[in-house]
């Protein structure tokens, strides 16, 4: 017999020792009061010597003090309860396990219509009876314990008393989640592979400090945006201690304080019947905050928070840690080892480009495993990875900007000077040797901030700023962001410092450059303070700076006022590339390009159309515009209808239409 059939048999002896101890004292209560009646009663009950009730007691007593203790006396322990508490207990929990426990009480209460257990009958029955047992401060009602059915009329003590249901399955030896606990909490379920040698570390470290811990475990509150690790290293910790995890969101919790100080007593309650430990996630923002103190403040089993930043007000011991994904080194050892033998010098650059935690590594990998792997050089494998892993850093940003859909460009879709292509193509290469310098070459070690690649595109609308991120975008494999200015600045002071934290904390997964359009709006100069509105502008303007430089990714700055810059931001700018306004040659070579092979046209004047002072983007308007107009009159692109396209795009701009340049242009048409 093992460990555990052998408690369920001592239990079951005991709880059978318990019920015969119970009816003999309720059948001697009831004798007394039979002997006290002027007529006796023709059923008058057979006389219960005091020496059949210490032979039960006994019995009871020897069972209880085995090593493998009763449920009842667990309980007891645990909850703090008195010994005629736990009598008051065992009689509530008796109607439960024998049948016959109503009629006795009703009859040792006189009363055939009160066939239940009430604190009267327990004063009565039980020797060194304690009233104060009936205060909702003491365990049996401040845990729940019994519940107790009052009317308006009727006095506390004949009341009827119940034993609650979890409590009576728990001293049968079944032990369960309260039911009304499940509507908040989930199990984690599932096992806990090996973790990378700095989570396991940190995980050992919380497994330490809790055992070290005196009077109580203490609140671990793990801080940081990766959620996905945090749970990983919380279970494992609680797998150490021998405790399952259930989640909780703060979102969920009561909202009124009658609910939420009834569930925070459950919850405490279930944390001293089961080896249990809770794992709060508290989202940003502080309406839920109140809640969360009082519902800690309530709670002495262990708990672990999940929040960004630490909050915690309350008078117990917190152990705080600052929980981060695997080291770019650890990934890579994680990728080498979920890809396997197609891995090749996939590890290192997937370990440079994204930042993903364990669970995210093995699940790409996973998915990308339906790729042919074996076929050729296992381009469709790496293809796959790599667009997972693309597909994986997306939803937290897709929510926060703009992604921008990138066609294919190449180098040559940009006009530009070899200065600035040259600046361009220096971005693209420093992004793709990060994992070399910073890991490899020990730079990271030495940084603490700027080990981002953060870029400033000048220059006037149109002349090439999107495109050239949508070059770099293409050349990389990453997502484009546009970031929304609309979504990110808020009226509302912090509002803006907190959608910029979640904007730059979604972009830390990496594969993606953000690309922050009409930089000047969001990173401008900062105000004369005049009021604390313009205190707080500065203190954004300030994060911002901060960011910037700890931000690990690409972040491109596109602005027209390259003069309305912080200059303080400035000089923390890695790449400043001025995107000119085109000259002649340069907008003849844009000309060149901007209608499709596809597209019918007669032969045109580039050299002509060149002689318009245009950007590369009223160009592009032009050609679209100008395809249309070719499509609705049935014929091909011709100059008339380019110069119709072009005065509509004067008109646009506000610029003046100077109408000998057309004229010049249809002459020599017509000469031609």
């Amino acid at each position: 017999m093992n460990d555990l059939a052998t408690w369920y048999k001592t239990n079951d002896e005991y709880l059978s020792a318990a019920l015969v101890w119970l009816r003999l004292r309720l059948t001697r209560l009831i004798g007394q009061q039979q002997t006290g009646n002027a007529i006796p009663s023709a059923s008058e009950t057979a006389p219960v010597s005091d020496t059949q009730i210490e032979q039960a007691a006994t019995a009871m007593q020897q069972i209880a003090t085995l090593d493998l203790s009763p449920a009842l006396v667990i309980l007891s322990n645990r909850l703090g309860l008195g010994p005629f508490e736990t009598q008051i207990l065992l009689l509530c929990a008796a109607m439960e396990f024998d049948t016959r426990m109503g009629a006795l009480c009703a009859q040792a209460q006189n009363d055939v219509a009160r066939p239940y257990p009430t604190f009267a009958l327990a004063l009565a029955l039980f020797d060194d009876p304690v009233w104060e047992a009936l205060s909702p401060e003491r365990p049996l009602r401040y845990w729940q314990l019994i519940e107790i059915n009052q009317s308006a009329a009727q006095p506390l003590t004949v009341s009827a008393l119940r034993a609650d249901e979890r409590v009576v399955n728990y001293i049968k030896g079944l032990n369960y989640l309260d039911d009304r606990l499940k509507p908040w909490v989930v199990p984690m379920t599932g096992s806990v592979d090996a973790l990378p040698f700095s989570q396991q570390q940190q995980a050992e470290n919380i497994v330490r400090y809790i055992r070290a811990a005196v009077h109580e475990w203490p609140i671990v509150n793990l801080l940081g945006a990766d959620s996905a690790s945090k749970r990983t290293i919380a279970k494992q910790a609680a797998q150490a201690l021998g405790l399952n995890v259930y989640r909780l969101s703060a979102e969920v919790l009561p909202a009124s304080w009658r609910e939420l100080e009834t569930f925070a007593r459950l919850y405490q309650r279930e944390s001293y019947l089961l080896p249990i430990a809770l794992y709060l996630e508290v989202p940003d923002g502080d309406k839920a905050l109140p809640a969360v103190n009082h519902f800690l403040a309530r709670s002495s089993g262990l708990v672990f928070i999940d929040t960004r930043e630490s909050w915690l007000q309350i008078e117990r011991d917190v152990l705080t840690i600052d929980i981060a994904k695997p080291a770019a080194t650890e990934q890579a050892a994680l990728w080498q080892q979920t890809l396997g033998q197609h891995a090749g010098t996939m590890p290192v650059l997937l370990a440079g480009q994204f930042n993903l935690n364990a669970a995210e590594i093995q699940r790409i990998a996973h998915n990308a495993s339906g790729a042919d792997a074996g076929n050729g050089d296992g381009q469709s494998f790496r293809d796959s990875v790599w667009h997972t892993c693309l597909i994986v850093v997306r939803p937290r940003l897709d929510t926060l900007a703009q992604r921008l859909e990138v066609k294919v460009r190449t180098w040559e879709d940009l006009v530009l000077p070899d200065m600035e292509k040259h600046a361009l193509q220096q971005i693209v290469n420093q992004v793709g040797q990060r994992h070399l310098v910073y890991d490899q070459w020990g730079f990271g070690r030495r940084m603490s901030r700027g080990l981002g690649i953060s870029a400033l595109f000048a220059g006037e609308s149109g002349t090439g700023k999107t495109l050239a991120a949508e070059v770099i975008a293409h050349r990389l494999r990453f997502n484009l962001y546009r970031i929304d200015l609309s979504q990110v600045i808020s009226k509302y002071i912090g509002e803006t410092e907190k959608n910029l934290r979640k904007l730059f904390d979604a972009a830390e997964d990496g594969g993606t450059i953000l690309f922050f359009d009409e930089a000047d709006a969001l990173f401008g100069k900062r105000s004369e303070v005049k009021d604390s509105h313009d205190r707080y502008a500065n203190i954004e303007i300030n994060y911002l700076l901060q960011r910037m430089e700890a931000y690990q990714g690409l972040a491109i700055l596109a602005t027209n006022m390259k003069n309305a810059l912080d200059t303080a931001f400035m000089r923390r700018l890695r790449f400043i590339v001025n995107f000119p306004f085109p000259g002649i040659p340069e907008r003849k070579r844009i000309w060149e390009t901007a209608f499709p092979e596809e597209t019918a046209k007669e032969t045109l004047d580039y050299a002509r159309l060149a002689r318009f002072n245009l950007t590369g983007g009223s160009i592009q308007n032009i050609a679209i515009n100008a395809a249309f107009l070719a499509a609705s009159a049935g014929s091909r692109v011709t100059m008339p209808l380019i110069l119709e396209a072009v005065r509509s795009e004067f008109r646009k701009l506000e610029k003046p239409i100077n109408e000998a340049e057309f004229r010049l242009i249809q002459a020599v048409e017509v000469n031609a």
